[in-house]
């Protein structure tokens, strides 16, 4: 399975980020990738240094089991395999599809003097951040599926820099470009599923 999940994880990482940037290029003649040059030390900059680190590790975690890591004996059971797989597979599915909805929208990363639509159709009507939702589904498929530590340490680490990237950054990004809009978008549609993390208007804008 430790095999299985390496294979998955490249189709995924490949597709998302890979194809994703052609097709980008493509269609509008840029990657998508945006936060080159980001001042060392600030949010941005951490959260981009702890998400490659968190690609990295998810990485690592089906190959430290192909490299005879020992799962943990409470997860090493079938039907958490074989559950994980179907996650994991929802997960690669969900990511491009949720791309495909934000359309010449895409991004990696912010550029804080770029103006940007607010996209809120298709998978954003579900939840305002719905490619990390699939991210995270996609990490703890992969986790499931190799159960080991470093698989596990991977998770956490992704949905904490990701945590990190929408409320320090991409969020206060939102706001500042589109004040008022963003706002009743954020009390309508939740944070990464339809109805969790929804947030108060905020006054003044």
């Amino acid at each position: 399975m430790a095999l299985t999940a390496l294979i998955i994880y490249l189709v995924w990482a490949a597709a998302a980020f890979g194809l994703r940037s052609l097709v980008q290029w493509r269609r509008a003649g840029d990657t998508g990738f945006r936060g080159g040059g980001l001042a060392p030390g600030s949010v941005q900059w951490w959260a981009r240094i702890a998400f490659l680190a968190a690609l990295l590790i998810g990485l690592a975690g089906p190959v430290a089991g192909l490299a005879g890591l020992d799962p943990f004996d409470v997860l090493d059971r079938t039907a958490v395999r074989v559950t994980g797989l179907v996650v994991a597979v929802l997960g690669v599915v969900g990511t491009l599809a949720a791309q495909t909805s934000m359309g010449a929208s895409w991004r990696i990363g912010v550029d804080e003097d770029e103006p940007t639509a607010l996209v809120t159709t298709g998978a954003f009507s579900l939840a305002r951040n719905p490619i990390f939702t699939a991210m995270i589904v996609t990490g703890a498929g992969l986790a499931a599926m190799v159960p080991n530590v470093v698989s596990l340490f991977g998770l956490v680490l992704t949905v904490a820099t990701i945590e990190l990237q929408i409320r320090a950054v991409e969020e206060p990004y939102l706001r500042r470009l589109h004040g008022r809009d963003y706002d009743r978008y954020a009390a309508e549609v939740g944070r990464f599923l339809p109805t969790l993390g929804r947030s108060q208007p905020t006054s003044g804008n």
